[in-house]
C-alpha cells in the first residue's frame, strides 16, 4: 500500500526509511577501502564528476556525469549494479573525488528542482543513511520553498537565501568551513563550522527535478 507524498517527506527529514507501511531503523555498515583520487592541491579548482557507483536507483546521471535527474519510479533496485558504494534507501549521489586538504569551490544549478541537499560527506559514510541525517555529512537543503542547514538530523532554517537559479559551495578543509555562496554578489550566505577528520566527497540529495554541477572553477574574489 502506497503512503502519501507528505508522509514520505516527513520521514525523509526525520531520517527514517519507509517502504509501504513499514518503518525500519537505519543500520550502519562498514565499506571496504577503494582507490580514489585524493586532492592534495591547496587551490580552488577541484574538478569532479558524479560517481554512478554511488547513485541511488532513482537517480540518472547525464551531461557526461555532471548532472543528475530524479525519477519517481527509478530503476528497479534489482537491476542496479550492486556495489558497496551505492546508496540503498536514499536518493543520494557523491562526487567522484575525495578531498583531504585545501580550499575548494564549485557551483550547482538548482533552478529545475524544488527539493535537494548540497554539501559534503565523509567518503565512507554509511550508504544506509541520507546526507544530513548523521554526523558524517553536512548539507544545505531546500524543501517546501525554504532553505536550511542539516547535520546529525538537526535542521536549522535559513531566512535570507531566496531561490536563486545557481549557488556556490565553498569548502575550506583546514579551516573547518563549508559555505553556501550567493554567486551574484558574490558573498557567503551562511557557513557550517566543523572539524573535518577524514576524506570528504561532494554530496548531493535530490527528490525532485534535476541538478547540474559546475566544477573546476576559480573561487570568486572577496569570499572570506
Amino acid at each position: 500500500m502506497a503512503i502519501p507524498a507528505c508522509a514520505a517527506r516527513v520521514c525523509r527529514l526525520a531520517g527514517w526509511t519507509v517502504t509501504s507501511l513499514s518503518v525500519r531503523q537505519k543500520r550502519s555498515v562498514s565499506l571496504p577501502a577503494r582507490r580514489c583520487y585524493i586532492s592534495t592541491s591547496t587551490g580552488n579548482n577541484l574538478q569532479f564528476r558524479l560517481d554512478e557507483r554511488t547513485a541511488h536507483s532513482s537517480l540518472d546521471l547525464f551531461k557526461k556525469d555532471t548532472a543528475v535527474i530524479y525519477r519517481m519510479l527509478g530503476l528497479d533496485p534489482s537491476h542496479a549494479q550492486d556495489t558497496p558504494e551505492r546508496f540503498r534507501y536514499w536518493a543520494v549521489v557523491f562526487g567522484d573525488k575525495k578531498i583531504s586538504s585545501g580550499r575548494h569551490y564549485w557551483e550547482v544549478t538548482v533552478k529545475k528542482s524544488q527539493e535537494f541537499r548540497l554539501g559534503v560527506a565523509e567518503a565512507l559514510m554509511s550508504r544506509d543513511d541520507c546526507v544530513g541525517t548523521n554526523s558524517s555529512s553536512w548539507v544545505f537543503g531546500y524543501a517546501q520553498r525554504k532553505w536550511f542547514t542539516m547535520t546529525s538530523n538537526k535542521i536549522v532554517p535559513l531566512m535570507v537565501v531566496g531561490k536563486p537559479d545557481r549557488v556556490g559551495i565553498l569548502l575550506d578543509y583546514e579551516a573547518g568551513l563549508l559555505g553556501l555562496v550567493d554567486i551574484e554578489k558574490p558573498a557567503i550566505i551562511h557557513t557550517i563550522s566543523v572539524q573535518f577528520k577524514g576524506p570528504l566527497c561532494p554530496a548531493f540529495g535530490l527528490w525532485d527535478g534535476e541538478l547540474l554541477t559546475h566544477s573546476g572553477l576559480e573561487e570568486p574574489e572577496g569570499l572570506k
